[in-house]
């Protein structure tokens, strides 16, 4: 018995879905993402992934329920999965295009001093950390000229407390030989909004750090809702 093949049917016989298909990725090629919905172009990432079904009410679902294009990428693997039609193979491809689009804006980091990249530098923390479900405590470590010597996750903790330890960051930045840091940690809640402990916290990692020349350049919280700067707000 020969296998069915959708290819082989007449114009009239195909899925229904096969022009709509055919009509957004026209859209896509023509205009690319700018005036697409999320979800048409979380359909467009499935059509990869699942070749033979009709995947726009699949998308739909999955940002009604995460929320967005940005946080259904973001998603963790098993809560992805508890969607009806994602299996682990489909939450590896979305999970790989997250991946990507986290080395495409850190090698745009990694090309310029610091300072002179800002807008970059905001943009690839959001794109690391805005959506994470648990707080995480970055640090990028700069050279005297400003350069990126080294971007680490110290820290993971819950959805609304990670424990910091200011003498642990200054000795793993004296090892780098760092001469500044910036400190990045997410808020889980979305509302990047510095809280009292966040301050109180900042301002022991600078007093530690000063003795030894290391300058604290910023601390920058990120959340789904926007980020937030300690100099911006003039809290260091």
């Amino acid at each position: 018995m020969t296998g069915f093949d959708e290819a082989s049917l007449p114009a009239s016989q195909e899925p229904h879905w096969h022009g709509h298909r055919e009509r957004l990725k026209a859209r896509f090629r023509e205009s690319g993402a700018d005036g697409m919905p999320d979800y048409e172009l979380l359909e467009l990432l499935l059509f990869r992934s699942i070749p033979r079904r009709d995947v726009k009410g699949l998308a739909k679902t999955l940002v009604a329920r995460f929320g967005s294009f940005a946080e259904v990428l973001a998603a963790p693997v098993d809560r992805l999965t508890e969607v009806p039609g994602i299996g682990e193979a489909v939450a590896a491809d979305l999970k790989l295009v997250q991946a990507a689009a986290q080395r495409l804006v850190r090698g745009e980091v990694f090309k310029k001093p610091i300072l002179s990249s800002w807008s970059q530098v905001i943009d690839y923390c959001r794109t690391a950390m805005a959506f994470e479900t648990r707080e995480q405590f970055r640090i990028l470590f700069l050279d005297k000229k400003n350069g990126l010597i080294a971007d680490e996750v110290q820290q993971v903790g819950t959805v609304d407390h990670t424990p910091v330890y200011p003498r642990e960051i200054i000795k793993r930045a004296l090892e780098l030989s760092a001469t500044a840091v910036v400190l990045v940690h997410n808020h889980p809640s979305g509302d990047p909004t510095p809280s009292q402990a966040d301050i109180t916290m900042t301002r022991q990692i600078i007093d530690v750090a000063k003795p030894l020349g290391i300058l604290v350049h910023d601390h920058i919280i990120v959340g789904r809702d926007g980020h937030a700067s300690f100099r911006g707000l003039k809290l260091i």
